[in-house]
C-alpha cells in the first residue's frame, strides 16, 4: 500500500522527521543511512528518472566538498598544499563531504516529498492554520512537474522552427537556450500570479472557510504512528547518548561503536524505510490476490 495513501499528517511527521535528522546529523553512518535511504525511496518513487538525477547529484558532492577544502582550512591532518598555498586537512575535506552529503540527502527527500504530498494534502493540512502559507504551498508543489511539462513543450514548439536548444553552432545554441529560459520563467510567473489571483477572489484565504476533505484516521494510521514513534524514540536516545556527536575541528573524534550503536543505526534505517517497506508488502499482497 502506498505511502501517499496515508492520513496527510502521517506524511507530514515522517517528512519533517526525516529533513531535521538529515540536517542535524553529522556521525557519518547516520549520514550515509539518511543519504540511501533517501536514494533508494526516491526511485522506488520515481523510478529511472530519479536514479539518473540522484546519480548526478554524487559529482555535485564531490565538487562541493572540492570547493569547501580548498577554502576552508581548518584541523591537524594536512594532505597537500593547494594551488594559492594554503593546506588541504583532512578535517575540511570531511566536513565538506559531511555538508554536501547532507544538501544530497535533503534534495532526494524533497523529491519524495513531490510524490507523495498533492495540493489537497497541503490544503487539510494548513488551510485552517493559515489559509494563504497552504495557497503558496499547493502552487509550489505544483510548480516542478508544471515547469517540466511547460520546458516539454516550449522546446519541442522551439525544434519545429530551428530553434531547440541544441540546434546550430554553439553561439545561436546559446541564445536558443536564453531565449528558452526567457519564455519559460514568464510563463510560470504568469500562471503563478493568475493562480494566486484566482484562488483569493474565490475566499480561498478568507478565515473560517471550510474545505471538503476525503481524509479519516483510521487504525492502519494509528498502527503507523506507533511505529514511526517508537524508532523515534530509539534515534532520541541515540541523541541522549551522544551516538550522534562528532568533532571534526582540529582533528575527528567520535564516541566508540558499541552493540547498542548497531540497535540506534537499526532503529533509524526502519524510520526512514518504513514507508517504502510498507509499499513493497503492499504490492507484494496486492500481487497475491491476482
Amino acid at each position: 500500500m502506498r505511502f501517499d495513501s496515508y492520513h496527510p499528517m502521517i506524511n507530514l511527521i515522517y517528512f519533517v522527521t526525516a529533513i531535521v535528522c538529515a540536517v542535524n546529523f553529522d556521525h557519518p553512518v547516520y549520514l550515509a543511512i539518511s543519504f540511501l535511504c533517501a536514494f533508494v525511496y526516491s526511485i522506488k518513487l520515481n523510478g529511472k528518472r530519479s536514479l539518473i538525477f540522484n546519480l548526478c547529484l554524487i559529482p555535485l558532492i564531490g565538487a562541493y566538498t572540492a570547493w569547501y577544502s580548498y577554502y576552508n582550512h581548518f584541523g591537524i591532518t594536512n594532505l597537500r598544499m593547494n594551488f594559492i598555498g594554503n593546506q588541504i586537512t583532512l578535517e575540511a575535506v570531511t566536513v565538506g563531504i559531511v555538508r554536501g552529503t547532507k544538501i544530497a540527502a535533503v534534495i532526494m527527500i524533497f523529491s519524495c516529498i513531490f510524490a507523495v504530498v498533492s495540493a489537497d494534502k497541503v490544503v487539510y493540512l494548513f488551510g485552517r492554520i493559515s489559509p494563504r502559507l497552504s495557497l503558496y504551498l499547493s502552487i509550489l508543489l505544483r510548480f516542478v512537474p508544471r515547469v517540466k511539462q511547460r520546458g516539454r513543450r516550449i522546446e519541442l514548439s522551439r525544434r519545429g522552427i530551428g530553434k531547440g536548444c541544441f540546434q546550430g553552432n554553439p553561439l545561436q545554441c546559446l541564445l536558443h537556450m536564453c531565449s528558452f529560459l526567457s519564455i519559460l520563467i514568464t510563463w510560470t510567473l504568469e500562471d503563478f500570479m493568475d493562480s494566486a489571483a484566482s484562488m483569493k477572489c474565490r475566499g480561498y484565504s478568507l478565515r473560517g472557510r471550510t474545505a471538503f476533505s476525503i481524509y479519516r484516521f483510521d487504525n492502519r494510521d494509528r498502527s503507523f504512528v506507533i511505529a514511526i514513534f517508537a524508532c523515534i524514540t530509539v534515534t532520541l536516545m541515540a541523541v541522549m547518548f551522544n551516538q550522534t556527536n562528532i568533532q571534526y575541528n582540529p582533528m575527528i573524534m567520535m564516541n566508540r561503536v558499541t552493540g547498542m550503536s548497531m540497535v540506534f543505526y537499526a532503529a533509524y534505517v526502519v524510520l526512514l524505510l518504513l514507508p517504502m517497506g510498507l509499499q513493497v508488502v503492499g504490492e507484494r499482497r496486492f500481487r497475491k490476490l491476482k
